[in-house]
């Protein structure tokens, strides 16, 4: 099913210059894993401490993320920096980056705190779908339709809304609702799509 992360290819390539000066001036990758996940901790600190305040800035951090996220994939396959630290850094990075982020969601007055908390459950849930993959011999899976950059842009939009002063009603529940399905499809498919892969 189609996702934001299909764009990737193209996104690299704009980064694709960032990432080569990075790699001549000694950044490593595992240097831009820890850096994304330290800022996805401390904007989602943020929020919790003071959610009007900055809600209006997490689209900006989930860009940046994403940038980071595709940054250290470059430097580490075309820049010769993949390490098993590598791996395992990228991974769990992405999982706590997103509890990070997205659990102060369920601070908020009038949010079902469960319906977050799920959502981060099955996010998790879902990554760890797309590794498991490897381990039958099929490739990393990062199927859609609620992917990493997927949940990005979600959040990111009632970050918008809410910023803007759009006022938390049944719309959000309702909203967030729709990602845990959306979710459950993506585990489905990311694992229904790994069995074809190898059969």
């Amino acid at each position: 099913m189609p996702s934001i992360y299909d764009l990737k290819p193209a996104f690299q390539n704009i980064l694709r210059p960032i990432c080569k000066y990075l790699a001549q001036h000694g950044v490593t990758a595992n240097q831009v894993t820890i850096a994304a996940v330290l800022l996805s901790l401390a904007m989602g600190a943020a929020i919790a401490w003071q959610p009007m305040l900055f809600l209006l800035g997490l689209p900006i951090v989930l860009f940046i993320r994403m940038a980071l996220n595709a940054i250290d994939g470059m430097l580490a396959r075309e820049h010769n920096m993949q390490t098993p630290l590598g791996a395992i850094l990228n991974e769990l990075g992405d999982v706590i980056a997103d509890a990070g982020l997205y659990l102060p969601f369920a601070l908020l007055p009038g949010v079902m705190p469960t319906l977050v908390v799920l959502i981060v459950l099955l996010a998790t849930i879902s990554e760890m779908t797309g590794v498991i993959a490897i381990q039958i011999g099929a490739s990393r899976r990062y199927d859609g339709p609620f992917g990493k950059s997927d949940r990005a842009f979600g959040f990111g939009l009632i970050a918008l809304l809410l910023g803007f002063g759009v006022s938390v009603g049944t719309w959000l529940n309702i909203g967030f609702a729709i990602m845990l399905i959306l979710l459950i499809i993506t585990i489905v498919n990311r694992a229904a799509n790994a069995l074809k892969e190898i059969t």
